[in-house]
């Protein structure tokens, strides 16, 4: 599997590059503006982008997702209740395959409705769900901080400890992680009821 990790300055955000080494197809997970460097990185490497993948509408991160289609041929892809332009609406438990690579959908609403993460091999890529020792806001339009926490603590925390965690923003003190380190550090996943992470996340 080719991955790539690209820090896009303007939000502190992350997008990522994913190929299967044999079929050369290829996919970017929230272009966040950074049109170029990824076409560049997709040429270098001589790939084809099949997908440009959203975790999310928010404009920080689908930025660029409506040129890389429509100089590359790619589809847009994102969850199905997302209110931005797509050619494919994803659900929970979806799978998408780029030949020897696929690519599982987890759909992990809280930060947005239509928030999701994808797990691809021992990679997790989170979003906005889950940052490097912080997860993400619900006071914005569509948060809900009860979703968050069924997101996070009855999804991606029943997840294995091994798998390494990509967040969607640079926030913490490393670009990358593991669920097990999260789970052992990051504050936010300490044990809570419902109700007293709803109160936390109110007071944080």
């Amino acid at each position: 599997m080719i991955f790539a990790q690209i820090h896009a300055a303007a939000m502190q955000n992350f997008c990522y590059l994913i190929a299967d080494e044999e079929t050369r197809h290829a996919l970017v997970v929230d272009p966040s503006g950074e049109v170029e460097r990824i076409l560049k990185l997709v040429e270098e490497k001589n790939l084809k982008l099949k997908y440009v993948i959203n975790t999310h509408a928010h404009l920080d991160h689908i930025s660029g997702s409506e040129e890389l289609a429509a100089r590359t041929g790619a589809k847009i892809v994102m969850h199905k209740k997302a209110r931005a332009r797509k050619d494919i609406g994803l659900d929970d438990g979806d799978v998408i395959d780029l030949g020897g690579i696929t690519l599982k959908v987890i759909h992990t609403p809280g930060h947005s409705p239509e928030s999701i993460c994808l797990l691809a091999n021992n990679k997790l890529l989170t979003g906005d769900t889950l940052f490097v020792g912080e997860c993400g806001r619900t006071d914005i339009p569509g948060g809900n901080t009860e979703d968050l926490y069924n997101s996070l603590l009855n999804k991606l925390m029943m997840l294995s400890d091994d798998l390494e965690v990509y967040p969607g923003h640079d926030y913490g003190d490393r670009t990358s992680s593991t669920l097990g380190y999260e789970k052992k550090h990051n504050y936010t996943l300490k044990h809570r009821t419902k109700e007293q992470f709803v109160k936390f996340m109110m007071e944080d």
